[in-house]
């Protein structure tokens, strides 16, 4: 289902649930709204949701015009924000046993800890290590009064005294100390808000091992795509393997069947079901889409692409040959029939895959040529160039 602004006492936020009923839940707590629409919180709690998640999502931060992309506008950090959000949370969904703060939100994340018991995990992304790091960012003539706002980019972010009192650098680092759960710390290495070596300093006193990541490349706020989806590649795994082995729960399906179905954000956006696999096909934002995973055609291509580097690889292995490593790379297109020599059809369009074949490694003219040869006979396009019948059925079990 799409996601829905919630309010609960002291503050507000956005739910996002799974298709069917959550099998564990998450608190995210950011301050990504500073700078407007930031693909963080998105793909972040996307990587819960799609493996089961419930996730109530909160943000500390005011964006340029004044209010916030998760909370409202009189939102401010606190931790006392963090155990209600969780309280609220586990009245309507498992007990939130996972926490994911970034920025100042995962400040507050970590002074919740020895009021939230039931947390088995927690994930940090470019969280600031306690008050005396917080309290660097007010403007000189407010760090004595412990109150002010704190600029984070273009957006900001209102502190008070009761705040910073929550979030003493040594409560903070006593209470990561004694959390006997997992810890995940993704770090970007020149954050110019957070110092990487106050961030060591605070992951040796982690109880048990824990995980540094480093963002190499990213900003504070995670703006670009590609950051915010590596951060979410890297979260979601972790966060099902620490809270819980949801997808050992589910049956797989069974060989040769696919389930799809639209992702709970709503949009365009669909969850890919696999065996035992999870996919995610969307649309580019000029199709209408948020280009959160392939397109319909990117998928169709990458099969074809797939196949032909495995049956290209499973020959040459047969035969000895020294292929080491086969690339290819196609792309789609159609055409006017009459344009296509290899065509049958001399009518209207037809689609096109162009495929281009590297083959790697000290292979003879001829080796080569029969490997081209073997890349045409793969499964994949075998089926493409054959006839194929679609049968739609209604499923009469649907229930909702």
């Amino acid at each position: 289902m799409p996601t829905r602004a919630v309010t609960f006492p002291g503050g507000g936020g956005r739910l996002e649930l799974p298709s069917g009923a959550p099998a564990a839940s998450a608190v995210l707590v950011s301050c990504f709204a500073c700078v407007g629409h930031s693909p963080g919180p998105e793909r972040l709690a996307r990587a819960l949701v799609s493996r089961g998640f419930a996730v109530l999502r909160l943000d500390f931060t005011r964006g340029t015009e004044g209010t916030s992309a998760e909370g409202p506008p009189d939102t401010v950090p606190s931790v006392d924000t963090v155990v209600a959000a969780s309280a609220w949370l586990s009245e309507r969904a498992p007990v939130p046993r996972l926490l994911v703060g970034h920025s100042i939100g995962g400040t507050a994340v970590m002074a919740a800890l020895p009021r939230l018991p039931e947390v088995k995990a927690v994930a940090l992304v470019n969280a600031p290590v306690g008050a005396d790091s917080v309290r660097a960012l007010l403007p000189p003539g407010e760090r004595d009064a412990e109150s002010g706002e704190v600029a984070l980019g273009p957006g900001r972010m209102r502190l008070q005294r009761d705040f910073l009192r929550a979030i003493d650098t040594e409560t903070v680092a006593r209470a990561l100390g004694d959390f006997p759960g997992a810890l995940l710390m993704m770090q970007v290495p020149e954050d110019r808000y957070v110092g990487l070596e106050r961030v060591r300093g605070l992951l040796a006193r982690a109880r048990r091992p824990a995980s540094l990541v480093m963002l190499d490349g990213a900003d504070h706020f995670l703006s670009r795509p590609a950051d915010a989806a590596y951060a979410a590649d890297v979260l979601g795994p972790w966060a099902t393997r620490h809270v819980a082995p949801l997808r050992e729960r589910e049956e797989p399906l069974p060989e040769g069947q696919v389930e799809v179905r639209g992702a709970s954000e709503g949009g365009l956006a669909q969850d890919i079901r696999v065996g035992t696999h999870r996919l995610r096909a969307d649309e580019p934002q000029t199709l209408g889409g948020q280009d959160s995973g392939p397109s319909p055609y990117g998928l169709l291509a990458a099969a074809l692409g797939a196949c032909t580097s495995m049956t290209v690889r499973m020959y040459a292995d047969q035969h000895g040959w020294p292929l080491t490593g086969v690339r290819v790379r196609l792309s789609h297109d159609k055409v006017h029939a009459t344009d296509c020599a290899e065509c049958e059809s001399r009518v209207g369009r037809v689609d096109r895959l162009e495929r281009l074949v590297r083959l790697e490694g000290p292979l003879t003219d001829e080796q080569r040529s029969r490997l081209l040869h073997i890349a045409d006979l793969c499964p994949v396009h075998r089926t493409l160039e054959s006839k194929v019948d679609v049968l739609t059925r209604w499923d009469d079990s649907s229930t909702e």
